[in-house]
């Protein structure tokens, strides 16, 4: 569907607020009839039975079961493209539309169920209405507060605005589009993501040689260790012994009480400033009075750090610290400074991350109660392979390609669902206005990706063996 896009500057005032002069305001019972449709479960017969997410965002797969497990026996049955309101929920937001994939779900009595007049509503259009918070709010201004006050004859009454049917087809066509590519690069993170994981397996395994060269006669061989196989010309090492040569410097952090989260002092890096996938996150962060100058907690881009206590599954978690800004750690948290030249804290970083996907770090850890951790003495045993600095360089450059591109794409990510965001409210209220079936450009304005690729093997073990970005150490 081609579409186009424009301001609107000519609204009515109507009980919703403004509105284009077009569009009209209708109670949802001029555009649904309640079904009534109960049916006996059958016992040898299994059943979907969904639940509806809060705020509007969708009704899913709860579970399916045997009709003899079901202690009430009358259940309604709903159909795709149906309205489903939640008796309990409705007052935060316990509205959705009947997916395809659910046609034919069960329902308990606790749910109305509502059947769309296709002919003036579109139900695509109304799966996105919901969303908003218009109707969640009718039902708060109502008084509904408690477990039976929402009925079916208060949710006909509610308020709905009703664009031409064209419209409310094109404004669902405009905010699928989004949604779909939002999808479509979720699907490449992940892809990314699993490939960074073959990738870190085959590297700390064989080295930086394309996929294609293991086991050929020309390969360098293996030795086996106490750490699994590597290249035979590589090192084992105990995390000690660069300790004790001055490679690397570890210290813990600190403990403070005081901590805000009104941006007064400085960051102070927690367990939950580390992801799972080994990235350093500020989605929420601590702020503690900032040490002296001369302090020894100051994070230097470069450093490494590694949680050091945590549920047993969590422990050992490990990020690259590259950020600008002056940061601290917590007690939980362990600094690993790289000071030698033969070692790139980048590499190292990543191999202690993958120690920790590997579930080293739980065999290692010592149990308290509802915690484990990993002191500095234990962390020193940890033994690693230490391939040439060339090699190390050339690892690090693979891993951060690949980074790169997962950054990029959840950046992608996340401002398409700042457009989806904005553009549900600004159509939905029709500030924004489409018009279907014109020849010009498409309202969404993203780029729209068919086939996202992803990096080849050639791509990533590129010669030279050079390094994008110099670390510290």
């Amino acid at each position: 569907m081609n579409v186009k896009v424009f301001r609107e500057t000519d609204f009515k005032d109507t009980e919703l607020g403004p509105l284009p002069e077009e569009w009209q305001v209708v109670r949802l019972g001029e555009v649904a009839t309640q079904r009534k449709r109960f049916i006996t479960v059958k016992e040898t017969v299994s059943y979907m039975r969904p639940t509806i997410k809060l705020r509007g965002q969708g009704m899913v797969l709860r579970d399916i079961v045997l009709g003899s497990s079901l202690k009430i026996k009358k259940q309604q049955v709903c159909r795709a493209h149906d309205l489903v309101v939640a008796e309990i929920d409705a007052k935060l937001g316990g509205f959705a539309v009947v997916p395809p994939s659910l046609d034919g779900a069960i329902l308990s009595s606790h749910y109305f169920v509502f059947e769309l007049h296709k002919e003036k509503i579109v139900p695509e259009f109304v799966s996105y209405l919901v969303k908003l918070p218009l109707l969640q709010r009718q039902v708060e201004a109502r008084g509904s507060t408690n477990y039976a006050s929402v009925r079916p004859s208060q949710v006909v009454n509610y308020l709905i605005p009703l664009p031409p049917l064209p419209e409310q087809r094109a404004i669902a066509y405009v905010l699928r589009t989004v949604q779909e590519a939002k999808r479509a690069t979720e699907r490449v993170i992940a892809a990314l993501r699993d490939l960074k994981k073959s990738l870190m397996r085959h590297l700390f395994t064989y080295g930086p040689v394309p996929i294609s060269d293991v086991g050929a006669q020309h390969a360098a061989p293996l030795q086996d260790t106490e750490i699994g196989p590597i290249p035979a010309h590589w090192q084992v090492v105990r995390l000690g012994d660069l300790v004790a040569k001055g490679d690397i410097w570890l210290k813990n952090g600190f403990a403070h009480g005081g901590h805000n989260q009104a941006k007064s002092g400085v960051p102070h890096l927690r367990p939950f400033n580390i992801t799972n996938t080994g990235e350093i996150t500020l989605a929420q962060v601590k702020y503690v009075p900032p040490p002296t100058d001369e302090s020894s907690y100051w994070i230097l881009p470069g450093d490494i750090i590694f949680n050091n206590t945590n549920s047993e599954e969590l422990v050992g978690k490990t990020a690259y610290f590259g950020l600008d800004g002056k940061f601290v750690f917590s007690n939980h948290m362990t600094l690993i400074r790289v000071l030698s030249d033969d070692l790139n804290a980048y590499w190292l970083s990543k191999y202690f991350h993958w120690l920790w996907s590997q579930r080293v770090f739980q065999g290692l850890c010592r149990r308290h109660v509802n915690q484990a951790s990993i002191g500095l003495e234990r962390l020193q045993q940890v033994i690693i392979p230490l391939p040439p600095l060339p090699e190390q360089q050339e690892i690090a450059r693979i891993l951060r390609a690949v980074d790169g591109r997962i950054q990029a794409e959840e950046t992608y990510a996340r401002a398409l669902d700042d457009l989806f965001k904005s553009l549900l409210h600004e159509l939905m209220s029709g500030r924004l206005r489409v018009v279907p079936d014109s020849v010009a450009q498409s309202a969404v304005g993203t780029r729209h990706r068919l086939a996202p690729m992803l990096p080849t093997s050639s791509e990533l073990f590129a010669s030279p063996m050079v390094e994008e970005t110099k670390d510290t150490g």
